[in-house]
């Protein structure tokens, strides 16, 4: 399942009480909280390279599926960690956030869970 593309958020659910969770500010959950965010994955075998833009905020994150890589999260924070690639889904553990990222057609969801904290992100294909 190719997972290349460029995608829009459609979507969000759970957006300020996971953010807060992690421990984002309140200024900047309330910044983000209607931002369309874009994704872009590039794909290229098992090698992967995401870049999520949110307002000016610019996120990229480049790995090797079953290969350790280092991973910025929301907060900044760089973590060592291994993407697994199970058919159509990208999984990955952040500390206690545990990342489901499916593709299914022209969309894309995200599904991060912490604790009781559900957020998931829904995004369309734009390109």
């Amino acid at each position: 399942m190719a997972f290349a593309g460029k995608y829009q958020l459609e979507s969000q659910e759970n957006f300020e009480p996971f953010m807060k969770a992690i421990g984002l500010p309140d200024d900047l959950i309330e910044k983000g909280k209607d931002i369309k965010s874009i994704s872009e994955i590039e794909q290229s075998g098992n090698n992967f390279k995401v870049t999520v833009t949110t307002g000016t905020k610019v996120l990229v994150n480049s790995f090797t599926v079953g290969q350790e890589s280092e991973l910025e999260t929301l907060t900044g924070e760089k973590i060592k960690t291994v993407v697994n690639l199970n058919g159509n889904k990208l999984t990955v553990s952040l500390k206690s956030i545990e990342s489901v990222t499916e593709v299914c057609g022209d969309t894309i969801t995200n599904t991060m869970t912490l604790g009781p904290i559900v957020y998931k992100r829904v995004s369309k294909r734009i390109s």
